[in-house]
């Protein structure tokens, strides 16, 4: 499986989007977390993470989006992620995450 990895962030008002391209393992979880610290303070209030080009998220990925939902809940800040592969979404549920992240189809429905 390839290590290719990358993300496109862009900040909408008060709401951080960030793309993710490829398998979310630790080497895309650490790109992940140096996007988000680098773009993560007072003003943004919403995280968006779009993972319609990512198929795969393994235990490594995860444990770095618990981080950034840690993170953002010390702030009364909360992550969406979008566009989900029905599996990816299953292991989602199947561990909590959707208890302190939510889910929307699509970043235009996130940021509503």
């Amino acid at each position: 499986m390839s290590t290719d990895f990358n993300i496109i962030s862009e900040i909408h008002n008060d709401i951080l989007v960030m793309k993710t391209n490829g398998y979310i393992n630790n080497i895309a979880g650490e790109i992940i977390m140096g996007e988000f610290s680098k773009n993560f303070g007072d003003r943004i209030n919403k995280v968006v993470m779009d993972l319609e080009k990512s198929k795969v998220v393994n235990s490594i990925g995860i444990s770095y989006l618990i981080n950034i939902i840690e993170k953002l809940n010390q702030s009364n800040s909360k992550l969406i992620l979008t566009n989900l592969e029905p599996t990816i979404e299953k292991t989602f549920n199947t561990m909590g995450i959707f208890q302190f992240a939510e889910k929307a189809d699509s970043v235009d429905s996130a940021l509503k």
